[in-house]
């Protein structure tokens, strides 16, 4: 038994150091990371401690004290080795083989109450041998942004890393054309697994086919488990792999949600959505809305994301070759259109009220919000929230009356789109009893938060911090989303 495996008896006052980690991926032996150290701090300021996940970890928010949290993730006292990981990956579609965790390291893995491995990974916790000349730090602001983000996302429906704590960590960083420094902070990201799509690449770039072996059968015992004793585990793991992908972009646009950065070193082997810097949440439904400024052709906006998943899925198959067979490959990634289909399908249904109904005119309702959306730009997030907001049995009576309490869509007569819509949500509410009716608005409040995320709205909650160290906007805002 490592270290890494055994509970830290010495620390057993503190919930988070006395959990049982496990050497999963230590145990796969240093060519796949390097040791680190973390950053020691001048000023530890808990910011954010996400008490909703920790009965996941089977501990009690109530018995974990805010200087747990600064001892285990602030100060990294009790805790060894950590772990930088290596990698690659493709950026803007150049290999770039001087990649791997610069601001972060593998802080430890543990069980949750599903007897699941997760991941306890940091971000800006100081340099690494990755760190290609910065700093390793991440801003205070990038911190808040990366929480919100995570929480929104989990409430959306997304299969989503979560932040586990956020310290604030008294260092200036200097970032840009910023006339002066800005804060900085050190969070714990707590996902699935940090193993990524530029894991393998990089080991292909080595021509190390038994790392990469070696590397595939640890994924599949520790995140394909009903995979591990079938003859034919590895054609089955990609095809899963391809299927977990093409659901979490679906999972993505139902959400209106734009990663901006879908390099290959930012896609998780467990096909989790992680790693949010430049995300933006669409305003309105244009597929060429580009989140991140230094994307400049546009090559990871908006309606881009699906493709480029696939693309990320077959360059993936590169090294893969070296354990599984072609055809097993190409057959995987055939349907990667059909799942992402049906996954997008399943939830704008669910954001339209239908969840688990099937109703003949499901696609010409789905076809007519889309192209409503599209040619009218009003909000995407509000007119769902407004759904969900006005909704009544009235709307069973005549289509004038379904969403006339909505202030962002057409007056009546006005847009031969909204007014189509309309007859249709109508006849299609029609086939439904007033029980049923009752079902489909709890349905759309929970698919539709009347909270957004919209870049104002994260400038709102950005500017009292700032202004007057005043958090509570910050807290006000993720518990809607919790």
């Amino acid at each position: 038994m490592t270290l890494a495996e055994t509970p830290n008896h010495t620390n057993s006052g503190n919930p988070l150091l006395s959990l049982n980690y496990e050497s999963a991926l230590e145990s796969l032996g240093n060519d796949y990371y390097d040791e680190v150290a973390a950053e020691e701090f001048p000023q530890l300021i808990l910011r954010w401690r996400n008490d909703a996940i920790l009965p996941h970890l089977g501990l009690d928010p109530q018995v974990v004290k805010d200087e747990d949290f600064i001892t285990a993730f602030g100060k990294f006292q009790g805790r060894k080795p950590f772990l930088a990981l290596r990698y690659h990956g493709y950026q803007f579609g150049e290999y770039n083989s001087q990649l791997g965790d610069g601001r972060g390291f593998l802080y430890g893995q543990v069980r949750g109450i599903d007897n699941e491995l997760y991941d306890f990974g940091t971000k800006g916790s100081g340099r690494t041998p990755y760190s290609r000349g910065g700093d390793g730090m991440l801003t205070l602001k990038g911190g808040v942004r990366e929480v919100i983000a995570a929480e929104a996302l989990n409430r959306l429906g997304v299969r989503t890393s979560r932040c586990l704590s956020m310290i604030e960590t008294g260092l200036g960083l200097w970032r840009g054309d910023e006339p002066s420094p800005t804060r900085s902070s050190v969070m714990i990201r707590m996902s699935k697994s940090h193993i990524r799509f530029g894991t393998f690449e990089r080991l292909h770039y080595l021509k190390r086919p038994d790392l990469t072996k070696n590397l595939l059968d640890h994924v599949i015992k520790q995140y394909y488990q009903h995979l591990k004793d079938e003859n034919d585990k590895y054609a089955l793991f990609y095809a899963e792999l391809v299927q977990r992908v093409a659901e979490l972009v679906a999972q993505w646009m139902a959400a209106g949600f734009c990663h901006a950065v879908l390099n290959t070193d930012n896609m998780s082997i467990t096909g989790e959505s992680f790693d949010y810097g430049p995300y933006a949440f669409i305003p309105t439904y244009d597929l060429y809305f580009t989140a991140a400024y230094f994307d400049y052709y546009r090559r990871y906006c908006y309606g881009q994301q699906p493709s480029i998943c696939r693309l990320n899925l077959e360059m993936l198959q590169e090294p893969l070759k070296a354990i599984i067979d072609i055809s097993d490959l190409q057959n995987g990634l055939a349907k990667f259109a059909e799942y992402y289909h049906l996954e997008y399908r399943s939830l704008m249904l669910k954001k339209l009220g239908f969840e688990d109904w099937q109703f003949t005119e499901a696609d010409h309702l789905l076809e007519l919000t889309i192209a409503f959306l599209k040619d009218s730009q009003v909000s995407y997030h509000q007119f769902f929230a407004d759904m969900a907001r006005t909704f009544s049995i009235k709307w069973r009576d005549e289509p004038a009356f379904v969403m006339n309490e909505s202030e962002v869509v057409p007056a009546l007569g006005a847009s031969a789109l909204f007014d189509n819509w309309c007859v249709l949500y109508h006849k299609v509410l029609n086939n439904f009893d007033p029980h049923q009716m009752e079902i489909i608005s709890q349905t759309l409040a929970k698919y539709n938060p009347q909270a957004n995320l919209l870049r104002p709205v994260i400038e709102s909650i950005w500017e009292p911090i700032v202004e007057a160290d005043n958090w509570q906007p910050f807290y006000d805002l993720v518990q809607q989303f919790q």
